[in-house]
């Protein structure tokens, strides 16, 4: 089935059997998105079966307390970054009981892009098995329209790693 074809509650329900049929549970850590991906997989019932935990660190104080992200990592390539990506969903992982994380950092907008990272910059980390990989979008749109894509992205692109 192609996963960019579903829609985010369709997304959400197949990305829940797989983490069932592996008996995997997952973890969100969240900046921009400030809980909207865990929202979204909240929404199903029975989530409770494969949805360990929510991190909203929308401060860098929050992920480097509560997902132990080294602070110099952040200041030396700040929040919107690959580096912090990864280490949001490492930690994820790390200071829970899941298997499976997904972390978002970005600039929802309208204000606070600069030209490296205009509005609609997100970093992606997901982290599977110990595996952590990461991916960078730009999205059109206004704040709702970013981070709407945001939670679809990131969910599919976690959907289609644990389909491997």
């Amino acid at each position: 089935m192609d996963l960019d074809a579903l829609d985010t509650p369709a997304l959400v329900a197949r990305l829940a059997e797989r983490l069932q049929a592996q008996g995997r549970m997952m973890a969100t850590a969240e900046s921009c998105t400030g809980g909207l991906i865990a929202a979204a997989c909240t929404d199903l019932a029975g989530s409770s079966n494969w949805f360990e935990r929510g991190f909203v660190t929308y401060s860098n104080a929050a992920k480097t307390e509560l997902l132990g992200v080294d602070a110099g990592l952040i200041a030396a390539h700040g929040a919107v970054s690959e580096p912090v990506a990864r280490a949001m969903a490492a930690g994820a992982v790390a200071r829970s009981a899941a298997q499976v994380a997904v972390a978002v950092t970005g600039v929802a907008g309208p204000a606070g892009g600069s030209p490296d990272k205009p509005v609609g910059t997100v970093w992606f980390g997901w982290s599977v098995d110990g595996a952590v990989q990461a991916d960078r979008r730009r999205f059109e749109g206004d704040r709702a329209a970013v981070r709407a894509a945001t939670v679809h992205h990131a969910l599919r692109v976690l959907a289609g790693l644990l389909a491997r």
